[in-house]
């Protein structure tokens, strides 16, 4: 059993730790708010986006020279992974959902004859992939979003991308990341970044009356999709950035809140302990002094000169009280 000197430095040192949980619990809430705004504020203008180039995108599906983003390599061989994760742990699952997701998806793809690379946008992701996908990494981005997720940001992100992909490093782009929904949930999202692959959804334009929409386009369709293509990948990588962060926040202000409950009830656990140990001492502490008050036999030892009367005997046990 540990001793009292042991339990109250071990009673501190959870206190304290106590404090720092509840203080990144309030940094993590304050920053959640500006995140959520953020991030709610980017998913209209992202979607209305990627359906307006899918509206294009349909028109000229197929047609000899679509823009390459477009039409792609037309091979299906290599496929970079994208992770965004965080640079800093203490967020519970957050970093370790998307972690799991890409190992996954790696070994699929592995498993299917394709040849993988991953660009980890976040230390974390990197610490950890590194272990079974070292060779596969092509390279490692962080400091992202620590004074708050700029599109200064992504267009760097998106541009590396852009730039690999002309150099002929991949055939498909896909991003992994968390998409927030609420400060206990996010959810794992992939994303096919490039090529853009246009859909037959129910999200594509309508006109006010419900119909579908006709656009005339000038320039050309072609010319228009060169131009928004690249500026596409960078608006989906913000919107990406955005959530990313603001599920990390939110992530991050559910583990502490857990944490500083688990700190209060172990220091409740440990002052229980900590009473009944001290408790135990003290009734040991009496015990002992009982029992070393007892009269030895050899005192009440008849002798000649003083007979060992009971009014003597409680004369001496009173006097080896004091």
């Amino acid at each position: 059993m540990p001793s009292l000197k042991d339990l109250k430095v071990r009673i501190n040192s959870v206190k304290s730790t106590q404090k720092i949980t509840s203080a990144m619990k309030m940094v993590a809430a304050a920053k959640l708010r500006r995140a959520q705004e953020s991030a709610e504020a980017a998913r209209p203008y992202a979607e209305r986006m990627a359906r307006m180039l899918n509206s294009v995108a349909q028109s000229i599906a197929g047609v000899e020279g679509a823009p390459r983003m477009l039409a792609g390599t037309g091979a299906d061989n290599t496929h970079l992974l994208v992770a965004f994760t965080a640079d800093r742990g203490l967020c519970g699952g957050f970093n370790g959902s998307i972690i799991r997701h890409v190992r996954y998806k790696a070994h699929e793809l592995k498993r299917g004859g394709k040849l993988v690379k991953i660009l980890c946008v976040g230390r974390k992701g990197n610490d950890v992939l590194k272990r079974e996908f070292g060779d596969d990494i092509i390279e490692v981005i962080q400091g992202i979003g620590q004074r708050g997720v700029k599109f200064s940001e992504a267009i760097e992100v998106a541009e590396k991308i852009i730039t690999f992909f002309d150099d002929d490093g991949f055939d498909v782009c896909t991003i992994v990341f968390n998409r927030f929904q609420s400060a206990m949930t996010q959810i794992v999202t992939e994303q096919q970044l490039v090529p853009f692959v246009p859909t037959d959804d129910a999200s594509s334009e309508t006109a006010g009356d419900g119909s579908s929409a006709v656009y005339i386009y000038e320039p050309e369709e072609k010319e228009i999709l060169a131009e928004l293509l690249p500026r596409n990948a960078s608006v989906q990588v913000f919107q990406a950035l955005l959530e990313s962060a603001a599920s990390e926040h939110g992530a991050r202000m559910t583990a502490m809140d857990s944490a500083t409950r688990n700190a209060g009830e172990m220091i409740d656990s440990l002052t229980l302990t900590y009473n009944r140990t001290r408790q135990a001492n003290i009734t040991n502490e009496l015990i002992e002094i009982i029992s070393g008050a007892k009269v030895p036999a050899s005192i009440c030892r008849p002798t000649a000169r003083l007979p060992c009367s009971p009014s003597a005997i409680s004369v001496i046990m009173s006097a080896s009280f004091f």
